[in-house]
Formats: C-alpha cells, sequence, structure tokens
C-alpha cells in the first residue's frame, strides 16, 4: 500500500470541536460531487435559511475551489462516512476555526501548508467569512460576533 501524504489519520471525527467537524463533513461531501453538494445545501437551508445557506454555500466552494487550484499538492479527504479525520482535513479544519477565532496571522501561515503563500492571505478571508457563519450558527445565535483586538 503507497503512503499518500495528509490521508494518514490524525484524530477521530467525533472528537473534534463543533466546528471543525462541521468543515471536515461539509468538505468531504462537497468532493463527493452533485449528490453531497446536495446534502450539504439541505443542512445549510435548514440551519441558515436560504439566504445564510447560499452565503455559506459560495465561501465554501470558494475554499475548497481555491484550495484545488493553487495547493501544494491534492487535498486529501476522507470517505463522508469514516470516523477519522486525516491530517490535511483537520489542517483545513483548524485553518477555517483560527480564522474566525480572530487568529488572522496563525491562520495565514496555516494557509499557506495547503497554498501558495501568496494566496494564503485571500483564503484566509474566506475562512474567516466561512467559519464566522458556522460559528454563529453553532452557537444558536447571528446577532453575537467575536471581538477583534
Amino acid at each position: 500500500m503507497r503512503h499518500v501524504p495528509g490521508a494518514a489519520p490524525v484524530a477521530r471525527l467525533a472528537d473534534l470541536p463543533p466546528l471543525e467537524r462541521r468543515v471536515v463533513i461539509y468538505a468531504r461531501l462537497w468532493g463527493e460531487g452533485r449528490l453531497g453538494q446536495a446534502e450539504v445545501w439541505r443542512d445549510l437551508i435548514d440551519r441558515h435559511g436560504p439566504t445564510g445557506a447560499s452565503c455559506v454555500a459560495r465561501h465554501l466552494d470558494t475554499l475548497l475551489r481555491e484550495t484545488v487550484a493553487f495547493g501544494r499538492r491534492p487535498l486529501q479527504r476522507h470517505a463522508p462516512s469514516c470516523p477519522c479525520a486525516g491530517g490535511d482535513e483537520c489542517v483545513l479544519a483548524r485553518f477555517v476555526a483560527l480564522a474566525a477565532e480572530g487568529a488572522r496571522e496563525d491562520a495565514i501561515l496555516m494557509a499557506t501548508l495547503m497554498v501558495r503563500a501568496d494566496v494564503s492571505l485571500m483564503l484566509a478571508t474566506v475562512a474567516e467569512e466561512l467559519g464566522l457563519s458556522l460559528m454563529r450558527e453553532l452557537a444558536g445565535s447571528t446577532a453575537i460576533s467575536p471581538t477583534r483586538h
């Protein structure tokens, strides 16, 4: 069996924080094509309503599309039903969480693990928007926004 960088399991999906778990699940499904994307859309509409779902889906699509287009290597993902989380999936999820938490410099640095350095700032902005939308839904309120320093 050939070693594939980024595919090695490094965590259990159930043990990831809620935001990171959601990013991994959405990325897996989105990468499955139209059927997986339809499943993500249904979940987003249930959680965010049609307008919010459109915004979150656009950020998710941009994040994944740009990661593929400017990636240092192909992003590895596990099957949607797999209980473990691979290294690449955990880096992507942590990247989104850092950006949403306001740790912009750390997020940009983490982005350089996935994409060319010249794309990392733009990708961090997209990750921040995606993460903040998901965090608001997970917190149960769209009125709360994290304090930035």
